[in-house]
């Protein structure tokens, strides 16, 4: 059984390098746990204008530049060649690799290449399906069609595989069949204090001309089929019903804003609601902080890191049955996926909680159970057990 490890991450994304999403701070923010622990952990990812190498926060950074020709699986499959002669030249400066990690199917072709070639072997984390990420509305596109046996192949090829939470393996497992065994549970994480920030609410609200004691509800994420904002969008006029003064923030962009403006433009409500697109890291803490509720309507939510940054800010939630998370009435509320029922949860919290009241319960929670030394710790033991 090995001690400290030599670890590579492959994945689209990460802090450092190009950031897309919710992905990108797992894949560091977990490099850099392992890291602490005296392990030797190399992250393999896209460029974006960067040094090609670079040391953060111990953790060691591979940036490959690759042809953005094509659609999204013909880039993956450059960017996966890109990063096997990356892997190639870091093996000869560093030494061999005892494990691969990949994350979502983006660098699967990649990982399986390295185990066939290379005999290392590899665990992969999923962060979402296409299925999750899209419902059926594009399953007949062949890039979905193609997605879907790539992430398919990452479970059959893998030694082991991690999925973030129990409702998540179900839908993992429902389309490709991977074997109980096989699997293991580790839920994401959040450093605490990455969302919190000491901000005066009202000046943030009176920037975008919304009255400084006006509450606020806050949508952030990809504007996208599987988050639901359009769902959130229809439930606006039923919470106006009850609290006029309410006002909606949605931070995030996607194919779904225009849906969505359309919506708030027949419902008549558009002067209750500001679509920021996509923002700053600053910008996106500075309304986490300020807002007054936060309000998840997904209809597929893999995990919900966007639940810890509420909760690190003691925000109080209203999250659809799609997130696995909270606790009912605990430290948040838990709606069915449609407009009456997000609608319902909205003005239940404002009428019956103090601002907050559950979400200091959640922020109890990061420290316990979302740690990233405990997530490391799990994830080094699912590592051990294809080792030799």
């Amino acid at each position: 059984m090995k001690g400290k490890l030599r670890i590579a991450m492959l994945s689209w994304e990460s802090l450092y390098s190009v950031k897309v999403g919710g992905l990108a701070p797992h894949v560091s923010e977990l490099a850099e746990a392992l890291a602490l622990k005296g392990h030797e952990i190399h992250i393999f990812s896209r460029n974006q204008d960067m040094d090609r190498y670079e040391l953060v926060n111990g953790v060691h950074y591979h940036r490959v530049n690759h042809s953005l020709f094509g659609g999204i699986v013909q880039q993956m499959n450059s960017m996966c060649d890109a990063m096997y002669c990356s892997f190639i030249e870091a093996k000869d400066k560093f030494g061999p690799f005892d494990i691969v990690h990949a994350h979502d199917w983006h660098p699967v072709n990649l990982a399986c290449r390295l185990k066939w070639e290379l005999n290392i072997p590899f665990v992969i984390t999923y962060h979402s399906t296409e299925w999750g990420r899209n419902g059926n509305v594009h399953g007949d596109w062949w890039e979905a069609i193609e997605i879907s046996h790539i992430e398919w192949k990452g479970g059959y090829e893998s030694g082991r595989v991690i999925i973030t939470s129990n409702e998540f393996k179900k839908e993992v497992q429902h389309l490709y069949q991977i074997p109980d065994y096989k699997i293991d549970i580790i839920a994401n994480g959040l450093n605490e204090g990455t969302a919190k920030m000491a901000v005066d609410p009202g000046e943030i609200k009176k920037n975008y001309d919304i009255h400084p004691y006006a509450p606020v509800v806050l949508f952030v994420g990809r504007m996208s089929y599987q988050k639901g904002p359009d769902i959130l969008s229809r439930a606006i006029p039923m919470v106006l019903e009850q609290r006029w003064d309410v006002k909606f923030v949605f931070v995030g962009e996607g194919e779904m804003r225009p849906v969505c403006e359309n919506i708030i433009r027949e419902l008549n409500v558009q002067n209750s609601c500001h679509f920021l697109g996509y923002v700053s890291d600053q910008t996106k803490k500075e309304w986490i902080n300020a807002c007054n509720l936060m309000c998840v309507p997904s209809r597929n939510e893999p995990f919900g890191i966007v639940l810890l940054e509420a909760w690190d800010a003691s925000k109080n939630i209203v999250a659809t049955d799609a997130v696995e998370l909270i606790d009912n009435f605990e430290n948040g509320i838990t709606v069915y996926q449609s407009p009456e029922s997000i609608a319902w949860g909205i003005n239940h919290v404002f009428a019956n909680y103090a601002d907050g009241e559950m979400g200091r319960k959640g922020n109890k929670l990061l420290s316990k159970k979302y740690n990233w030394n405990t997530i490391a710790d799990e994830t080094v033991n699912t590592y051990m057990q294809i080792l030799p």
